[in-house]
């Protein structure tokens, strides 16, 4: 007994792997993978063929077969073989790796092989060797071609098939149909814009078109498209919506001192031409440049602080955080901050103008703020349910809980 014992696990147990890496068996079977055994390779096999008589994954996976079967029928008692057909995705990259792997692991954990022989149907699926080499030993690689006839109808017709798949696979017509129509498209519209403006196209044409494949192969290379999409899927809405916002609002507090700064720098009346080289004239000018930059870029600078508040107040909204009303609060001071600063940079461009209206906004924006706070309070007593407790407020009052039972 412990003689055939000991025969038994000193058997080479062979695993042949048929690897398809696009999923064509999946997606045009709806056969589960990894598919384990001759006969249900076989099966797998026969549907995949039937389904579509020109896939050379079928092809592979009988491939595999007989070299299980003439494994097996070698005469070699010691042997014991078995198949496995492994799909990756459609999608592929680093998907169809890890669904590969994934297979392969379920696969190695069923026959518990002591080598590997490896079966595929182009160099493609070849990329995974490293991933299972590093697993069990890959004792073979039997790459399976499809044979075809020398003759000019047959070259046709398999020209034909992979202009279909060109024009249908959304992996491939994304390069070779997509990135054409998008170049043709703005040659059109640069030809249509020439009878118009009479201008050289050929230059703008080359400038173009060198940004947009640019653009397109630095998006390919460093896969931007697919980090944005994970960056997006992975953010909440609370931070997609604080960071539009920030961005936005940001962005027009920029454009309004820039445009402040250059309507100041463009007038003469303001600054001098040629420019002053006595520091003191510099000193007297400042007050009146800073009340005009305030002027001119008070209201978009409000606006866009207002956007930034907004947003903020959205995502606390979103994610029923308490801090909402408090933003309402800063929002409400910040909307009438506006009539503060206006009334300062009056008084930065004129001296002579009188304090009384900054004085007055001031008490006036005190006054909404001391309104606002005790309104707000009511709103959040009100809309309680609505709102998640704020766990900072619940540890203060536990600790002071804690605090008062020892004492």
């Amino acid at each position: 007994m412990s003689g055939q014992e000991g025969e038994n696990l000193s058997a080479e147990r062979i695993l042949v792997i048929c690897v398809d890496r696009d999923n064509d068996v999946g997606r045009k079977t709806n056969v589960k993978t990894p598919i384990i055994g001759k006969k249900e390779n076989i099966d797998a096999a026969l549907k995949l063929i039937l389904a579509d008589p020109e896939e050379a994954d079928a092809n592979a996976m009988f491939e595999a077969v007989r070299i299980c079967d003439s494994l097996e029928k070698g005469g070699t008692n010691n042997v014991s073989c078995q198949v496995a057909t492994i799909t990756g995705s459609e999608l592929g990259g680093i998907a169809a790796d890890r669904k590969l792997i994934s297979e392969l692991n379920e696969a190695l954990k069923e026959f518990k092989p002591t080598s590997l022989i490896l079966v595929t149907d182009g160099f493609s699926d070849e990329d995974i060797m490293p991933l299972i080499q590093s697993r069990v030993p890959v004792s073979s690689v039997r790459r399976v071609i499809v044979k075809h006839s020398e003759t000019i109808e047959e070259t046709a017709a398999i020209f034909s098939r992979y202009l279909k798949k060109i024009i249908e696979d959304p992996r491939y017509s994304r390069i070779f149909m997509g990135l054409p129509g998008v170049l043709l498209i703005t040659l059109g519209i640069l030809s249509f814009l020439a009878i118009f403006i009479r201008y050289d196209i050929g230059t703008w044409a080359w400038i173009i078109g060198l940004i947009i494949v640019g653009s397109y192969l630095l998006n390919k290379g460093y896969g931007l498209d697919k980090k944005i999409s994970a960056f997006l899927r992975a953010s909440s809405p609370y931070r997609l919506v604080t960071g539009s916002s920030l961005v936005f609002g940001i962005l027009l507090i920029a454009v309004s001192f820039y445009q402040a700064i250059s309507q100041i720098a463009s007038n003469p009346d303001v600054i001098p031409n040629p420019l002053p080289s006595d520091p003191n004239v510099w000193l007297s000018l400042i007050p009146r440049i800073t009340g005009l930059v305030i002027s001119i870029s008070i209201t978009v600078v409000v606006i866009g602080v207002c956007i930034i508040l907004v947003g903020r107040a959205l995502g606390h909204l979103l994610e029923r955080d308490q801090r909402f009303w408090r933003t309402i609060v800063f929002l409400a001071v910040c909307v009438w901050s506006w009539k503060i600063f206006d009334e300062a940079a009056k008084i930065l461009i004129d001296p002579s103008t009188p304090i009384d209206g900054l004085i007055l906004s001031i008490i006036i924006g005190i006054g909404i703020a001391a309104v606002s706070v005790p309104i707000v309070h009511f709103a959040s007593k009100k809309y309680r349910g609505f709102f998640k407790e704020d766990i900072k407020v619940k540890e203060e009052q536990g600790e002071d809980l804690g605090r008062n039972e020892e004492s």
